[in-house]
C-alpha cells in the first residue's frame, strides 16, 4: 500500500466509498465520477501503478469480479477498461478496472471510443510478429 494513493486509502477505509465487493486481493466500489449510471472500479489491494506491475494473482482475482457487477447491472452492453501511464490517461497511479455500461449508441452515454486503425505494411508486421515471438 502507498500512504499517498487514492485507492490504497479507501481500501484501507481512511476515505469512504460504495463498496461492491471485496475479496482478500480485489475492492470493488462504485466510480464517484461516472460516466454511465453503474460506473464501477475494480482495484487490486497491492499498489502497483502499470499492470504489467502486478502480481499475477491480483490479475486472476480482477476480472472474475467484473463479471458478477456486469451481471448485477443487467447491462446488455459495457467496456472493461484498463489504462497504463498518463499518456495513456491513466488518471490514478494504481492499477485499476472501469465497468462503464454502454445503455445506448449515444456518444453521450457510457464510454465513447475512437479505434484509428492504421494500415500497416505486411513486412513491418511480420518484423513486430518476430520481436514479440522472440520475448514471449
Amino acid at each position: 500500500m502507498s500512504a499517498n494513493c487514492i485507492f490504497c486509502k479507501i481500501v484501507k477505509g481512511a476515505i469512504p466509498s460504495m463498496k461492491l465487493a471485496e475479496t482478500e486481493l480485489s475492492y470493488a466500489f462504485l466510480d464517484i465520477g461516472p460516466i454511465a449510471r453503474g460506473h464501477a472500479l475494480i482495484i487490486p489491494k497491492h499498489h502497483s501503478e502499470k499492470m504489467h506491475e502486478l502480481p499475477d494473482e491480483y490479475l486472476r482475482d480482477i476480472l472474475p469480479i467484473a463479471k458478477k457487477i456486469a451481471l448485477a447491472s443487467g447491462a446488455e452492453n459495457y467496456n472493461i477498461l484498463q489504462n497504463n501511464g498518463r499518456i495513456a490517461h491513466q488518471e490514478v497511479p494504481h492499477v485499476h478496472f472501469h465497468y462503464i455500461p454502454k445503455p445506448s449508441a449515444s456518444d453521450s452515454e457510457g464510454l465513447g471510443v475512437g479505434w484509428p486503425a492504421q494500415a500497416m505494411d505486411k513486412d513491418e508486421l511480420e518484423k513486430i510478429y518476430e520481436e514479440y515471438k522472440q520475448k514471449l
